[in-house]
């Protein structure tokens, strides 16, 4: 008895002295890095008071701790930053709809401010900048070395005020000069209309009145056109489009899919992942979809994106997406200012992450760039053309009735009008001939059964 008393007694000891082993060390690395935090916050402190004592000019002392705070957080990836009171009243006011500006949507890459997206109908869009430009000087200052604050400061100013930006453009060359006067944007975020017999939805950003404005339209178009069965199918275009609101980009995926995951986001904490679910009921009843991109389209319009695509659900057309693959969360901080702080990455149905990677299109197609003016010189139409229908004495087609012709000649006007798209927008009349193909297949599938 007493012999297993002492071997007890000395397992209990050895487990003591065993946890003593291993957590003496954690603690001691907890410790010293603890240590070292306080280390490095004193000096922050000791650097801060020679700033403002010894600094050839006097400084402000708040702006001093907000570049500070800046600092910290944009070195972490190029969409942690810190939002002043002003800066986080603006996004506020811009995730309803409406705001000041150029109408440009940017990120920092190699030191130069880069667009990720004009915005539709706005003095960017109509001044001809493009997605993938690069802007290096504003009214003749260099952005090079600035944060992208600082950047985007620069190029904001008083409604109907001139800025000129300069441009480095893939494809030209040398830089070159946009002048554009700066407008209070205002953003539609889904039009549509009808292009033939399909629905185009244009969804131009990821805010509040997305998905309202994109199911509306959509029920307008479907009935404007006689009903579901009067249409061939819906081309969703996300090109250009920045991204915006995630709950919106599930909003929008939810609307074509009948089950299945949208999206899921993980972050450090795998425990605190998201997995976002369609909900029955298909806006569309299922009719064929093609979803356009190009490098433009970015964050939420790659979930919605990425999600039609894994489900089968559309096929995806243009050029590969932007990349961005991460969440942000806004979080509000003292002062009325707020936190961007990237906490999350994203994942599409199938668990792929597009993070630096993009959506790539099941069919690519570039879009034309626009020739100079002085090489558009299309030959005038040959006025000496003639066909059967024009020589006289011609005999009449006996194999139709009138009814016929009058459909025949109705399909070769549609047919017109979608080869003049292709000169208007290539990548659209693309999408368009896609959905007339599946729905000939679908139609004579029908037929078959």
């Amino acid at each position: 008895m007493n012999k297993f008393l002492m071997a007890a007694l000395g397992g209990t000891v050895a487990g003591v002295v065993a946890t003593t082993q291993f957590v003496g060390p954690l603690l001691a690395q907890e410790s010293a890095r603890s240590t070292s935090v306080y280390e490095q916050l004193d000096l922050f402190g000791d650097i801060f008071e020679r700033i403002r004592a010894q600094y050839v000019e006097e400084v402000d002392e708040g702006e001093l701790i907000e570049a500070a705070i800046n600092g910290m957080l944009t070195s972490l990836d190029p969409h942690s930053s810190y939002l002043a009171p002003d800066d986080a009243a603006d996004m506020r006011v811009q995730t309803r709809g409406e705001f000041g500006g150029l109408g440009i949507e940017v990120t920092q890459e190699d030191g130069f401010v880069k667009v990720v997206s004009p915005i539709d109908d706005t003095p960017a869009d109509e001044a001809g900048i493009e997605a993938g430009d690069f802007i290096t000087h504003v009214d003749g200052e260099s952005v090079l070395g600035m944060t992208l604050d600082e950047a985007v400061d620069l190029m904001r100013g008083p409604v109907g005020s001139e800025i000129l930006i300069t441009v480095v453009r893939e494809g030209e060359e040398e830089p070159f000069e946009v002048s554009i006067i700066r407008d209070k944007i205002k953003l539609t975020a889904a039009r549509t209309r009808l292009e033939g017999d399909t629905v185009v939805l244009r969804v131009t950003t990821f805010n509040d009145q997305t998905f309202t404005q994109m199911s509306e339209g959509l029920a307008e178009r479907i009935e404007e056109a006689g009903g579901l069965d009067q249409i061939n199918g819906v081309v969703l275009d996300l090109r250009n489009n920045p991204g915006g609101l995630l709950t919106q980009a599930i909003k929008v995926s939810d609307a074509f899919l009948e089950k299945g995951e949208i999206v899921s986001t993980r972050g450090r904490n795998l425990a605190e992942g998201e997995r976002y679910n369609a909900s029955e009921g298909d806006l569309s009843s299922g009719k064929p979809m093609v979803v356009l991109i190009n490098g433009g389209s970015a964050s939420a319009s790659e979930i919605v994106a990425g999600a039609l695509q894994d489900h089968r659900r559309a096929v995806v057309v243009g050029t590969k997406s932007f990349g961005k693959g991460s969440v942000q969360t806004v979080m509000p901080v003292r002062g009325d200012g707020a936190m961007r702080l990237t906490t999350a990455r994203y994942y599409t149905p199938s668990g792929r992450s597009i993070q630096a990677l993009g959506v790539s299109p099941d069919i690519v197609v570039e879009q034309p760039r626009a020739r100079p003016e002085s090489e558009e010189e299309d030959a005038p139409a040959n006025p000496f053309s003639r066909s059967e229908a024009d020589l006289r004495g011609r005999l009449d087609n006996d194999s139709l009735s009138e009814e016929e012709i009058r459909q025949i000649e109705e399909d070769r006007a549609k047919a017109e009008a979608s080869a003049a798209l292709r000169e208007e927008d290539y990548q659209l009349a693309y999408a368009i001939d896609i959905l007339k193909g599946l729905s000939v297949l679908e139609t004579e599938q029908q037929q078959q059964q």
